[in-house]
């Protein structure tokens, strides 16, 4: 059973702080639950923090303190117990690189934040409206 929950995983406090309060506005009342760095979000997904469920989706930032994202990305991936969580990498890059990456690595979405703030709470209005609303996730594989 789907906990719910969305993991935003950004090192920028403006930005988490946007990205919330944009999820609030958009009406999307799931839990969201904040990692300020690569490890942090290792820690919730696999470590001794770990839930009982895994999240409804992550959304990651490239650019992280300890841990980059892509990094994050490989181990989610590399782990039975998270592969299968949906992705989405929610950065400022431009880099085609961390694009082909991010890809290469098993994202489920690349989307560049804009920098607008209407655009933004459009951008977060979306995700949750497809991720949490019209996707159809895998059944949840037991930890």
């Amino acid at each position: 059973m789907e906990s719910g929950q969305i993991l935003l995983v950004d090192d920028n406090k403006d930005d988490l702080d946007l990205a919330l309060h944009a999820f609030r506005k958009s009406n999307i009342a799931n839990e969201i639950v904040t990692a300020h760095d690569g490890v942090e979000a290792i820690d919730f997904l696999l470590g001794k923090h770990q839930n009982k469920h895994n999240p409804a989706m992550v959304l990651l930032d490239l650019k992280l303190p300890k841990l980059d994202g892509l990094e994050v990305l490989k181990r989610i991936r590399a782990d039975p117990k998270t592969k299968m969580i949906p992705v989405i990498i929610l950065t400022s890059s431009n880099e085609e690189e961390d694009l082909l990456k991010s890809y290469e690595s098993g994202a489920n979405s690349y989307i560049r934040k804009p920098v607008d703030f209407d655009k933004f709470m459009h951008v977060v209005k979306q995700i949750g409206i497809y991720w949490l609303v019209l996707n159809e996730p895998p059944p949840e594989t037991k930890k």
